[in-house]
C-alpha cells in the first residue's frame, strides 16, 4: 500500500505550491473560468513532474503541475472521510478507527509534446495516510473535464447515441453494457469520466506511445492496473492495493492497450457502441491514415460499429487563416471521409478553442434515412436537443450539453 513520496514528482516539501484560495462559486471545477490556472498564463509558476523522449513521433513528452484553487480547503475533510471509509473496506482486518487520511492538495497536470503543444489537462488529488507520513496517493479526479472540446465530444456523442435508439439509462446503473473505444489516451480524463458515470460501460483505450501511457500513470493519476500489453488480452494481474483503494471496481471497466490505432481496429473483433478519436502527434497533426477514405482504418472502423446505433466522435482542429494549425486544411476532407463511410455526419464548433467536434453515425436513428425521411439540419438538431436534458440530468453533469450541441451546428454534405 505504501508509495514513495517522489512518485509522480510530488514531494511533501512542495505543499506550498498548492493553492487553496477560492476564486468563485462554480459547480464545474473544469469551467473555462479556471483555465488561467492550468493554461499556464494565470501567473502561477508551474513545475515539471514528468519528462521523457518519445520514439513514436511525439518528441519530448512532459507533464507540468500548476496549483488548483478548487476544491476549497474547507471541503477537504469530506474527502478525507471518504478516503478513510474506502481504506476500511479493503482492509477489514485492520483497526481502521485510527487510520486517518490528510489531503496535501489539488493540482492541474498538463501533458505537453515538445514543451509547446498542450495535449491533455487533468486535475489530481494528493493525499497521505497519517500512520505512514511517507505514503502518497495521487488520484485523477474523474468528474472534472477541464478542456471544452472534451465536454463537446461527450455532449454530442451521448446525445447522438441516445437519438439513435440506444438506452443509456440502463448502462448508468449497470443493468446494460455499453462498449466504448477511445483512440488516443493523453492523460486519460475521457475514459475515466465515462467509467465513473456508467457502471455498465467497458472502455478500451488505444495509445501507440508507451511514454504517454507512463506519463498518465506516473504523473496524472491514471490507474496503473488498466494497462494491458496485447490486443484483446484482458488484464490478469491483480490491481495494486492503491488502485483498489482509490478506484474500487471502476478500474475493472478500463483496458488501456499499447497499440497502433489502425492495427487495433483491423484485428479487433469487438463491436462498439461509441468510439472517440482524439489522436494528434508531436507536430499537432491528425494522422492521414485515420481519415483516408481508401485506407484500411476507416474500412475496418465501419465494421466495428454497432449497425443500429454505432457513433463515432472525432476531435478536429478548426481551419486557420494563418496556417498555425497544420490540421486545418484537411478538415473538409476528414468530415466527408467519415460521412462517406458511415452515412450521416455533423460538425459543431467548440467554445473558447479552435476545435471542431465531428460526429458520424452508423445508426438508423441518426443515419441516412429515418422512417423513410431524409434528415434535414433542423430535424437532426431537434432530435439531439430532445435528448440533451435527459443526458445532462441522468449523468448529473456540471455543464450544459445544450451549449455544445447547438453551437454552429451543420450537417456534413
Amino acid at each position: 500500500m505504501r508509495q514513495l513520496t517522489r512518485i509522480a514528482g510530488f514531494r511533501r516539501s512542495e505543499i506550498r505550491r498548492l493553492s487553496t484560495a477560492v476564486l468563485r462559486d462554480l459547480d464545474d471545477e473544469g469551467h473555462w473560468f479556471y483555465s488561467p490556472e492550468w493554461w499556464g498564463d494565470g501567473g502561477a509558476e508551474g513545475h515539471t513532474v514528468f519528462r521523457s523522449i518519445s520514439e513514436h513521433g511525439n518528441g519530448i513528452v512532459s507533464v507540468t503541475a500548476y496549483p488548483s484553487s478548487r476544491p476549497a480547503k474547507e471541503e477537504w475533510p469530506v474527502v478525507e472521510g471518504w478516503l478513510q471509509e474506502r481504506y476500511a473496506k479493503i482492509h477489514p482486518e485492520l483497526n481502521n478507527h485510527d487510520e486517518f487520511f490528510r489531503i496535501l492538495g489539488y493540482q492541474w497536470r498538463v501533458l505537453r509534446f515538445n514543451d509547446d503543444t498542450r495535449q491533455s489537462t487533468v486535475k489530481i488529488m494528493a493525499a497521505y495516510r497519517e500512520a505512514d507520513p511517507e505514503s502518497l496517493y495521487v488520484m485523477q479526479q474523474p468528474h472534472c473535464l477541464a478542456v471544452p472540446y472534451l465536454k463537446s465530444m461527450v455532449s454530442c456523442g451521448l446525445t447522438t447515441l441516445s437519438s439513435s435508439g440506444f438506452d443509456i439509462c440502463k448502462t448508468v446503473d449497470g443493468n446494460a453494457t455499453m462498449n466504448v473505444l477511445c483512440i488516443g489516451h493523453g492523460g486519460g480524463s475521457l475514459p475515466l469520466f465515462l467509467a465513473s458515470k456508467f457502471k455498465g460501460a467497458t472502455i478500451d483505450i488505444v495509445e501507440i506511445d508507451p511514454v504517454v501511457i507512463s506519463a498518465s500513470i506516473e504523473a496524472m493519476g491514471f490507474p496503473s492496473s488498466a494497462a494491458v500489453e496485447q490486443l484483446e488480452q484482458a488484464s490478469t494481474s491483480q490491481p495494486s492495493d492503491s488502485d483498489k483503494f482509490l478506484w474500487g471496481k471502476l478500474h475493472n471497466q478500463l483496458q488501456l492497450y499499447r497499440s497502433d490505432a489502425e492495427n487495433f481496429i483491423i484485428h479487433s473483433s469487438k463491436m462498439y457502441d461509441l468510439i472517440f478519436i482524439d489522436a494528434y502527434d508531436g507536430d499537432d497533426i491528425f494522422p492521414r491514415k485515420l481519415w483516408d477514405s481508401d485506407g484500411p482504418f476507416l474500412q475496418s472502423l465501419q465494421s466495428r460499429l454497432h449497425p443500429v446505433h454505432g457513433t463515432v466522435v472525432v476531435n478536429l482542429h478548426a481551419d486557420s487563416d494563418g496556417g498555425i494549425l497544420p490540421m486545418g486544411k484537411y478538415v473538409t476532407q476528414v468530415c466527408r471521409a467519415y460521412k462517406e463511410k458511415l452515412g450521416f455526419a455533423f460538425i459543431i464548433s467548440v467554445p473558447w478553442l479552435c476545435n471542431l467536434t465531428l460526429v458520424a453515425s452508423n445508426g438508423v436513428g441518426m443515419g441516412r434515412v429515418h422512417q423513410g425521411i431524409s434528415l434535414s439540419r433542423d430535424l437532426a438538431l431537434s432530435a439531439l436537443l430532445s435528448k440533451s436534458n435527459m443526458v445532462e440530468s441522468l449523468l448529473d453533469l456540471p455543464f450544459s450539453c445544450l451549449q455544445y450541441i447547438k453551437r454552429d451546428f451543420e450537417l456534413v454534405v
